[in-house]
């Protein structure tokens, strides 16, 4: 027994609680068997043991449940976070396992269906209940005795979605007009700026050239701003949020998945504003709103807290009734704030279908077709208002194909989280960005002026843009930008003839919504020119920006025609078309100058010919890297892929300030240096 005792307390750190059940009791091993799901939703725990072994399995015992939450004689509870002080005012309930919680916060819990101890996972025979009283006092806390139950089924599945929920989800909390009318503070002075860069300086006069590429280059205001006068730096302001999440509780989170889920989820609660509000949807056979969209304000944060902490994972994975609860929550609304996103996270293949309405050809193939009715699914569909999806595909064995699809038709990102305990830092880096949107609805148009020129093509990666038909102008919608972000567009003209010294291109327009005056900007560039000389000479050299940015178009042209052969199983092809792309790259003028993000797609393409060395690494791991990877670059934002998010990696190159401000106070939650 000592020496068992030793292995555990190395594997899981000194801060131990243990629970020996009685003789009689039900022995059966707790439902997380590494890891305390309510240890793991709470920032303040100590969770020194996750740097190390937070995916080894742990060794368990009849006679012992282990917890690295806190000890029996914590001050806190476990479930709100809160003081638990005797005298303060508050009931105290402590179970029959000793551990004490707020009585309120505990019965809240027992009413979302868990009859067993959130620390020790230990089976309750007492449990504390809330009922009517019909007198002045509206509550009175009784204890209800529960007969012992005798079930084969030695895994909980308790109930986890509340009794009733409304047939329209129009209660969310009412915003304040107010204060969501506020000043920018000096934002509203700054600007996107908006550059062009032609991939060279000078074409020969009497020279024709059908494929000229001029880059658009814009970035959004920066999210600190000075006040005159002071040394300090400030937060700039932001856009409020109503962000939905949707969750995945089926029986394959069950253990130290959904505890790492829980602590994620209290991070991004305690991270969100007042002004912002949250809903939470968790998903398994079927889908629930456990938690209203409501305002995040300390009362707003405990009882989200409460929800998410009362999650039990069990069933199957319906992912289509998940997205339609979510669509739900975000149409039903009777108020918006400015930004409105919804997380969705799933470690499984959808186990329903999507109901197709549409008569279906005998012959077609039903799976696309179901695949295809997502869209259906999604927020927004037919009204012209996209709200993103952002998709987090957890484990080997989500269907990272079909979250890629969702993330794109949206207008979202798709995420690979393949080590669990990364799962809080992937959460950190998305909403570091959704906190930080300072441009809404951003519209890019050009226009040539000389008649003798048109627009070939616009390189907008996953942004939605077309031509009109003369080809003398074209548009991108760029949608939100969060503060620091850049994008990068080609546009892609013909240069002809020309008797004059320069030659006219075309000019750039955009337009945007300022998120905190709720104007309109405007923005315009002078004419993009070049040269025209008889001949040009050995200064007329390619421009680094526009070099870059082709070849990051390249390298997602690489991914798509190596996913297309993996899926038909030629890997060797798949191999083939990475390497061809690392070799052109290393050519290039970015590449010989040591740019940055040249060196970032060679790293990224190199690892992702390593994910293809056999047809189970592909499937386990390397179609998601490589969806995640054309994720990023086609939205030019940062996504999670595989187990990075560190902001020094070369594969993180369109982390902002904000994500990476939000990825470090995630990792100081995680990491607790250890006394000495």
């Amino acid at each position: 027994m000592g020496s068992k005792w030793r292995k555990v307390k190395m594997a899981l750190g000194s801060n131990l609680c243990v629970y020996v059940p009685p003789a009689d009791a039900d022995v059966s091993p707790p439902q997380s068997e590494r890891c305390s799901d309510a240890a793991l939703l709470s920032p303040a725990s100590d969770q020194r043991s996750l740097g190390g072994s937070a995916t080894a399995p742990r060794p368990w015992s009849p006679a012992l449940r282990l917890s690295t939450s806190f000890s029996r004689s914590s001050k806190k509870c476990t479930i709100c976070l809160t003081s638990m002080k005797r005298g303060e005012g508050q009931a105290i309930f402590t179970a029959e396992c000793s551990h004490s919680f707020h009585f309120h916060c505990i019965s809240s819990n027992v009413k979302h269906g868990n009859q067993i101890c959130p620390i020790c996972r230990a089976k309750w025979k007492e449990v504390p209940l809330q009922v009517s009283t019909g007198l002045n006092n509206p509550v009175m806390a009784v204890i209800r005795q529960f007969p012992p139950q005798h079930n084969s089924n030695r895994h909980v599945t308790a109930a986890v979605f509340p009794a009733n929920e409304p047939p329209v989800f129009n209660d969310d909390e009412p915003l304040d007009l107010q204060s969501s009318k506020t000043t920018s503070n000096g934002l509203d002075s700054q600007r996107v700026k908006m550059e062009t860069y032609t991939e060279v300086p000078a074409v020969p006069r009497f020279t024709t050239t059908d494929d000229f590429t001029v880059l658009i280059h814009l970035k959004a205001p920066v999210s600190t701003s000075v006040n005159p006068g002071q040394t300090v730096v400030n937060r700039a302001p932001r856009a409020p949020v109503d962000l939905v999440t949707v969750l995945d509780i089926s029986g394959s989170m069950a253990g130290t998945k959904l505890a790492l889920l829980k602590r994620a989820m209290g991070f991004v609660i305690q991270n969100l504003g007042p002004a912002d509000r949250l809903a939470v949807i968790a998903f398994s056979s079927t889908a629930r709103r456990l938690f209203p969209l409501r305002k995040m304000s300390d009362s707003g944060k405990q009882h989200a807290l409460q929800a998410v902490n009362s999650l039990a994972a069990n069933g199957g994975t319906n992912i289509a009734e998940g997205l339609r609860k979510g669509r739900k929550v975000m149409e039903d609304r009777c108020e918006k704030n400015p930004v409105a996103s919804i997380i969705l996270l799933s470690d499984g293949q959808d186990t329903y279908t999507v109901t197709v309405t549409a008569s279906s050809n005998s012959n077609s193939n039903s799976g696309a077709q179901n695949r295809s009715n997502y869209q259906l699914l999604l927020p927004g569909v037919g009204t012209g208002i996209k709200i993103p999806v952002h998709t987090f595909g957890f484990g080997t064995d989500h269907d990272a194909s079909l979250m890629h699809s969702i993330s794109e038709i949206s207008g979202g990102t798709f995420s690979f989280i393949e080590t669990e305990s990364v799962i809080q830092d992937a959460f950190a880096q998305c909403i570091g960005g959704l906190l930080s949107v300072v441009v809404k609805s951003l519209q890019l148009i050009i226009e040539t002026e000389n008649p003798g020129i048109r627009l070939k093509s616009l390189k907008a990666g996953s942004y939605k843009n077309h031509l009109m038909p003369d080809r003398r102008s074209g548009i991108i919608d760029v949608g939100d930008m969060y503060a620091d972000e850049e994008r990068d567009f080609l546009a892609l003209v013909n240069v002809p003839k020309e008797k004059e010294l320069t030659s006219s291109l075309f000019k750039v327009r955009c337009y945007y919504t300022d998120p905190f005056t709720k104007e309109t900007v405007k923005l315009e560039t002078e004419n993009v020119t070049i040269k025209r000389p008889e001949k040009v000479g050995s200064e007329n050299v390619v421009s680094i920006e526009v070099d870059r940015q082709r070849n990051r178009l390249q390298a997602a042209e690489a991914m798509v025609q190596a996913r297309e052969a993996a899926e038909e199983g030629d890997l060797t092809r798949a191999v083939g078309a990475l390497e061809g792309c690392r070799a052109v790259l290393s050519g290039t003028v970015s590449a010989r100058s040591g740019d940055r993000l040249c060196m970032a797609l060679d790293a990224e393409l190199k690892e992702m010919q390593e994910r293809m060395a056999s047809r189970h690494v592909y499937e386990a791991s390397g179609r998601a890297y490589i969806l995640s990877g054309l994720s990023s670059h086609s939205w030019q934002r940062a996504t999670a892929r595989g187990d990075s998010t560190d902001g020094s990696s070369l594969v993180q190159s369109y982390q902002t300030p904000s994500m990476t401000q939000m990825l470090t106070r995630s990792q100081a939650n995680l990491v607790r240096p250890r006394p000495r």
